[in-house]
């Protein structure tokens, strides 16, 4: 057997191999670029599935067509509704929600949500009262307000009163009645576009 010349350990080496490689230490290899590319493949993959089943089955892009919800969306803003959260969360006071017309099932409006079921509701020159309580409404700016009144009504079971935050302009509720819970069917979270407007709804 020979050693390595001028090797103070005296490591055994072969005319083939060469030095051995020390205990402890791993061989430096380049990765293999085929393998390398088939991950980065797969994981573009993943994600673009994960991005399609969210969009699909949680949320929803839509554009808003009218002025009857200014001050906060716009016509033709851009934003996204989530199809899924009414149906393991109550609907709200307040939330802006996304129906379908009674009157026409193949339209589509977007309103505020004002009373609930069983709520006592009245109009009296613009201002809301709910269960005998005045409703500040500060989502309404003065120069949106009106002078209607509505005489006193019990909503009905499962049925939501809804009314846009452009008062003076704003076909809703006051109108065509109160809409069933079965043709709501989103709720209103974010403004995507024009960037200027990009933000949570409220």
């Amino acid at each position: 057997m020979q050693t390595a010349p001028n090797d103070p350990l005296n490591r055994p080496t072969t005319p083939e191999a060469g030095p051995v490689q020390p205990a402890g230490t791993v061989a430096n290899t380049p990765p293999e670029a085929p393998g390398a590319i088939r991950l980065w493949v797969r994981d573009l993959l993943i994600s673009a599935v994960a991005s399609i089943l969210i969009i699909t089955f949680l949320y929803q892009p839509v554009r808003v067509e009218g002025t009857s919800m200014l001050p906060r969306l716009e016509d033709r803003d851009r934003l996204f509704i989530n199809k899924f959260v009414y149906h393991i969360s109550a609907i709200k006071r307040g939330d802006v929600v996304v129906f379908r017309y009674p009157r026409d099932l193949e339209k589509s409006y977007i309103k505020r949500v004002i009373a609930l079921p069983g709520d006592h509701l009245r109009i009296d020159h613009g201002t809301v009262w709910l269960n005998g309580k005045r409703q500040a409404e500060r989502y309404v700016p003065e120069e949106y307000r009106d002078d209607g009144s509505m005489a006193e009504m019990v909503v009905p079971a499962s049925h939501y009163f809804v009314m846009g935050d452009h008062r003076c302009i704003s076909y809703d509720s006051r109108v065509f009645g109160a809409v069933d819970r079965s043709l709501i069917y989103g709720k209103a979270v974010f403004i995507m576009w024009p960037a200027r407007d990009a933000g949570v709804v409220r």
